[in-house]
């Protein structure tokens, strides 16, 4: 897999969920990504930046456009909060730690074509999403 271009953002307050947007449809215009799929992209790549803000208070976010087979998105976001104590429940929809629906993490991992997450307490959180263009 090559990576073709690649920008790494912050996350530290609400705006920078718009930088991070607007690279995201930067990049899925470059590539010819289906609108579907970056509407997919865009809602899981938000909804993984907003646990960021909630639980972790700061992060980075890489995205970039990768070229296999086809041409596609990565979307690496990584913090160094707390961490998920308990990965596989997190991954349940209804599950919930704040008080919350419960569908971000399995719903964000629902619009993608590739969802990786890895947690250890005290160390931080990294999450891999892909979506191709196909």
């Amino acid at each position: 897999m090559e990576v073709l271009k690649s920008k790494t953002l912050k996350i530290s307050e609400e705006k920078d969920l718009l930088n991070i947007r607007g690279l995201i449809r930067e990049y899925a215009g470059e590539i010819g990504l289906p609108e579907i799929y970056k509407v997919k992209l865009l809602t899981a790549t938000s909804e993984i930046a907003r646990n960021v803000l909630k639980y972790a208070v700061s992060g980075r976010m890489t995205i970039r456009i990768l070229s296999d087979i086809y041409k596609g998105i990565e979307v690496i976001c990584e913090d160094n909060g707390k961490g998920i104590a308990d990965v596989d429940s997190a991954m349940k929809k209804g599950f919930s730690t704040s008080g919350s629906l419960g569908l971000g993490l399995p719903g964000a991992k629902s619009l993608v074509h590739v969802f990786h997450i890895d947690s250890k307490l005290s160390v931080g959180t990294r999450v891999r999403l892909i979506v191709w263009r196909k």
